[in-house]
């Protein structure tokens, strides 16, 4: 019984690593299309019911799939670090929680910012997309060891 245990264990722990592989795919591919601009590659990965939601210092924010689309083209995203800390999968829904920390451009401003994301990602059809994120400032020092996997 106590072998059986450490198995069952180890196979929950690969799953866990499994899931933050998947996660972290994704969240390198959202990040190379918002890097480079590619519109047509972020629209692939956002379900048509995406929504961010988000806490900022202005103030708690909602943005739907076209704002955030349009409003993305009007920033220039220098560098996107990110560290997946936690990714939950079920038949067609994963969960991943991200710690990441972005530069970018804006109106001739330069804005860094860290923050702690929850992605939902769901299956449609044969590939995953993101239908929910949820954006809020990472506490302090959380983000100071992040690369750019």
């Amino acid at each position: 019984m106590f072998e059986f245990g450490l198995k069952e264990a180890s196979r929950e722990e690969v799953g866990v690593a499994d899931n933050r592989e998947v996660i972290g795919e994704l969240e390198r591919e959202w990040r190379d299309a918002l890097c480079t601009k590619d519109m047509k590659r972020l629209a692939d990965l956002m379900h048509p019911d995406f929504v961010l939601i988000g806490t900022r210092s202005t103030g708690p924010f909602l943005m739907h799939r076209d704002e955030w689309l349009d409003a993305i083209q009007r920033r220039d995203v220098e560098t996107i670090e990110f560290d997946v800390r936690d990714a939950t999968a079920l038949d067609d829904v994963m969960i991943g929680t991200v710690h990441a920390r972005w530069r970018l451009k804006y109106l001739g401003r330069i804005i860094e910012d860290c923050v702690l994301l929850t992605d939902v990602w769901v299956k449609d059809g044969d590939r995953w997309v993101a239908i929910r994120r949820h954006s809020t400032p990472a506490p302090a020092g959380q983000c100071d060891n992040l690369k750019g996997n």
